[in-house]
């Protein structure tokens, strides 16, 4: 029996028969008219109806109220049709539909048995280009100009301000629960980068729960506050996956012991319409 259940999120019917050939199991957001074998977020418990803010997380809160407890092996892992875990370091321009299914993870490496998590190798918000920060956020930055020369001050919280509104990841931070709330804060305030996509491998059920109970409770709190808001373009609308993101580098750094591997782009939407 193989150690890894890894779940394949997507929106398209059309990837099923390449997700299952890749010995991972179809996992399908949307009301699209998906066929048998897939596993669906609207189904039994869900909160299938948030997905244009929640995007990938009703997936995960579907997997939490319903499968997590019939896990069989020893750890269960999540990708995303354009998302995927890789054997190695790739670079874009070299992986093809041909051979993206050679390179992808298919079992944990014994190496990694001593670790509770497996997160994505970190993004650091702070390297990007000064021109893109500037075209975004102007006025955040004339208000500390001194993060121009100095990266360290380009911390999550300042990223987060620019990308998905300025204060709302303040905000949102002050609904979560007293154990997690100034630690997040400091992490926040104080890292440059982040382990994104809301992608993991974890081998422990219990830290699971532990880890979506604390979220998705923290999350429903955030709507009082966002329910109020206009939610429109990309950065806005999917509001609670950007505020996960954050969030899940932070709860696994701070509660595993874990290591990190490399996360390859390849859109198959390229290849199978």
């Amino acid at each position: 029996m193989k150690n890894l259940e890894m779940f394949c999120t997507s929106m398209e019917p059309n990837h099923y028969e390449f997700i299952k050939e890749a010995g991972y199991i179809p996992s399908a957001l949307g009301e699209k008219d998906f066929q048998d074998g897939w596993l669906r977020d609207n189904t039994n418990i869900n909160i299938s109806k948030k997905n244009k803010n929640y995007a990938e997380l009703t997936f995960h809160y579907w997997f939490w109220k319903n499968y997590l407890k019939n896990c069989e092996s020893k750890w269960v892992g999540f990708c995303h049709y354009r998302k995927f875990w890789t054997k190695g370091v790739h670079k874009n321009s070299e992986i093809n539909i041909d051979n993206l299914p050679s390179i992808l993870l298919k079992e944990i490496p014994e190496e990694f048995e001593k670790y509770d998590v497996i997160l994505g190798e970190p993004f650091y918000v702070n390297q990007r280009k000064i021109m893109k920060f500037l075209k975004k956020g102007l006025r955040t930055i004339l208000e500390k100009p001194s993060r121009l020369l100095n990266s360290d001050e380009r911390t999550i919280k300042f990223h987060f301000d620019i990308m998905h509104g300025k204060n709302n990841l303040e905000k949102a931070i002050e609904f979560l629960d007293k154990e997690n709330r100034k630690d997040f804060y400091d992490y926040v305030n104080r890292k440059v980068y982040f382990h994104p996509f809301n992608m993991y491998i974890c081998k422990s059920k219990k830290m699971l729960n532990e880890y979506y109970q604390t979220l998705f409770t923290w999350l429903e709190n955030c709507e009082f506050f966002f329910s109020n808001k206009d939610l429109k373009g990309y950065d806005l609308e999917r509001i609670y996956a950007f505020l996960a993101e954050r969030f899940t580098s932070y709860w696994f750094t701070k509660n595993a012991k874990y290591k990190t591997m490399n996360i390859s782009f390849y859109d198959i939407r390229n290849d199978i319409s």
